[in-house]
């Protein structure tokens, strides 16, 4: 219960803030075209899959496990659920930012030299996003490694996978002048960069295999985490 009451302390503000507060791009349109509905919508939808299906990659890839008591969906903690979502927000609302002021501040350079610097900079930001999360909960007693130096180095690593994908695509919401997303499309685009995602984290399970031995049943063994 207390895990749950602090997934909403920090989640419901993200939905409340907004609705009560909007900003003034979003205040004068229909809530169905607000853009913090959209970008909540797609964090919605990626996170969820985050938590229900990659977090048995954590399991498997790299030997993690939660073992504080908590009700669980997919022997996953319910409370991972809230505070995923409003973690992915602000790592996003950040790619954002420092995407567009990088794209801005770059925009004289030939095209080839653009798109390089920006891969360059989501590599690097996705590594460090997820650098600095393995360390921070490193400290939390019910979240455990089997190897903590692997984990920092290599598990950061598979981590960022998510964001190598997620940050690009998200950044495309309602980008063009003129193009505005609806919701459906929204959904859409946050499952296909869910989808890919999933790909890329089997194609480590199987081809790279995991960064610490597995007791139970060898990672590369046909299937996938959650059947497992």
């Amino acid at each position: 219960m207390e895990y749950m009451v602090l997934g909403l302390v920090a989640a419901v503000p993200s939905f409340l803030i907004p609705v009560v507060w909007p900003g003034e791009a979003d205040r004068n349109l229909p809530w169905k075209e607000r853009y913090w509905v959209k970008v909540s919508l797609w964090i919605a939808i990626f996170s969820y899959v985050g938590n229900y299906f990659w977090t048995h990659y954590f399991f498997t890839v790299l030997g993690a496990s939660y073992t504080f008591p908590s009700w669980r969906m997919n022997n996953v903690p319910h409370t991972t659920f809230l505070l995923t979502h409003v973690c992915f927000l602000l790592y996003h609302v950040t790619s954002n930012m420092t995407l567009r002021r990088l794209r801005h501040s770059i925009a004289g350079l030939p095209e080839h030299i653009q798109w390089a610097t920006m891969v360059a900079w989501i590599v690097a930001l996705s590594y460090f996003v997820a650098y600095l999360e393995t360390l921070a909960i490193s400290n939390f007693p019910y979240y455990q490694f089997q190897d903590r130096d692997s984990m920092y180095k290599f598990g950061s690593l598979f981590y960022a996978i998510y964001f190598f994908v997620s940050f690009p695509m998200f950044l495309r919401i309602d980008e063009k002048p003129g193009d505005l997303w609806d919701l459906q499309r929204v959904a859409v685009d946050s499952l296909g960069a869910a989808m890919l995602v999933t790909i890329v984290l089997d194609l480590w399970r199987i081809f790279l295999g995991p960064i610490v031995p597995i007791p139970k049943k060898r990672c590369s063994d046909p299937g996938l985490p959650w059947f497992l």
